[in-house]
């Protein structure tokens, strides 16, 4: 079948198993600024698909603080942040301007 991963050698000197430690902290905290991140694009995304523009400008509101934060920290790139907020500013601009129009 597959072979299997290497297992990964414990480091021998005291700076790289604290160097360990920290590296797993840190990912930990990352993969939940991640998921906040993404969880309050995808709010955003749901209030738009189900037309509700109160809904939908408050969660975007939110997100922008989260998103916010996040390029700060610089879990993602501050470019991806000013897309992802742009994106989303013109879906709920969209939403709000439709039965305006229509």
């Amino acid at each position: 079948m597959a072979s299997a991963k290497p297992k990964k050698k414990n480091p021998r000197l005291a700076s790289g198993r604290k160097r360990v430690r920290q590296d797993m902290k840190l990912n930990a905290a990352n993969t939940s600024l991640r998921s906040k991140y993404r969880t309050a694009i995808k709010n955003v995304e749901k209030a738009v698909a189900s037309g509700d523009k109160v809904k939908a400008t408050e969660a975007f509101a939110k997100a922008q603080s989260v998103v916010d934060k996040i390029a700060d920290k610089e879990i993602f790139h501050k470019n991806k942040a000013a897309r992802d907020k742009s994106r989303l500013a013109a879906k709920v601009k969209a939403l709000a301007l439709a039965p305006a129009a229509a």
